[in-house]
């Protein structure tokens, strides 16, 4: 099995991870008339089959104990539990978080949410492995807190009018976030707890659970959108062949950075690898700057909270790398 055995390789897997969770998103933006619920169905095959593939390539580069087949024969059956039910947990939270977006806005919905998640995730798997410097730690949260509002008011101030921001939106940040935020926890007791699963393991029964758990959540908002008109499955049939693609690669892109997020993990500790993943906001803006232009012709306002937001995520990642160095 392939792990980091130094903190440079550790975090470059983590940054790796930010920018594969701050990526996949691009997929569904090359996708027109395309309803999300049903993008999300080839989107959960593509986070299961890349989990499973680097499970048998990267984790399986030796025939010892800690390689992946040799992993899940001997990991206690509660770890499995566990694992199943936080892909469950991330499931429902993302499809909550997009609904967000539609009602509330990216300026609203990424920072309430995102915010939310990154102190959730950080402060209950540090409470399970209490491993890295809890100060440096808490300052390298606060500065990615400060990044992410940051983040939303940059978006924000691209338009000058705002409209009324509805109670039912800001419930489903809430609860998006905090549920983004249990994922962690339910992946930090399975790695740590008695005979453990290992990082690759772990993604490959994390994104089963996502996969499976669609069942009930993606089927449930087919038929209850929070936005927009029911959807049938015939309409995943009818869809786009560009769109079937899309969705998978979409998933192969968040399944590898969850992945990597994992393996990093196996070195750092749950908690400090989260908080580094969680930069994704900083990679989304990029790409929104950069590939989508849709900072062109932005005020002032919105250039200077978009560069504070950058300078805001850097320390955070230097403080949460030096966490791990002095502990």
């Amino acid at each position: 099995m392939f792990v980091p055995h130094t903190l440079s390789i550790a975090l470059l897997m983590m940054i790796m991870s930010a920018i594969c969770w701050g990526s996949w998103a691009n997929t569904f933006k090359g996708v027109k008339n395309y309803r999300f619920e049903l993008f999300y169905w080839d989107y959960a095959i593509g986070i299961f089959l890349i989990s499973v593939a680097l499970a048998f390539t990267l984790g399986s580069t030796t025939n010892d104990a800690s390689s992946f087949l040799n992993n899940v024969r001997a990991a206690d059956r509660s770890n499995f539990i566990y694992t199943l039910a936080g892909g469950a947990v991330f499931n429902l939270a993302n499809l909550l978080l997009v609904a967000a977006i539609d009602m509330a806005g990216l300026a609203i919905a990424f920072p309430v949410s995102i915010g939310i998640a990154l102190v959730v995730g950080v402060v209950s798997s540090y409470a399970l492995q209490p491993k890295g410097n809890a100060a440096l730690l808490a300052g390298g949260v606060a500065c990615a807190v400060v990044a992410v509002i940051l983040d939303g008011k940059a978006y924000g101030s691209l338009s000058k009018t705002s409209g009324a921001v509805s109670r039912k939106s800001i419930l489903t940040c809430l609860v998006s976030g905090i549920l983004m935020g249990l994922w962690a926890p339910f992946v930090t007791h399975a790695m740590t707890q008695g005979k453990f699963l290992g990082p690759y393991s772990i993604g490959v029964f994390f994104t089963l659970g996502a996969l499976l758990s669609c069942l009930i959540w993606n089927v449930y908002f087919m038929k209850h959108p929070l936005v927009g008109e029911p959807v049938n499955f015939s309409g995943y049939f009818r869809g786009p062949f560009s769109g079937h693609i899309l969705g998978l690669l979409g998933g192969a892109i968040w399944g590898t950075g969850t992945v990597f997020n994992l393996v990093a993990a196996n070195f750092t500790g749950v908690a400090i690898s989260y908080a580094i993943g969680q930069s994704a906001p900083m990679v989304a803006a990029l790409w929104g700057v950069l590939a989508w232009k849709e900072f062109q012709g932005a005020n002032r306002q919105a250039k200077t909270f978009l560069a504070l937001m950058f300078l805001f995520y850097v320390l955070a990642i230097l403080l949460v790398a030096r966490a791990h160095t002095s502990s």
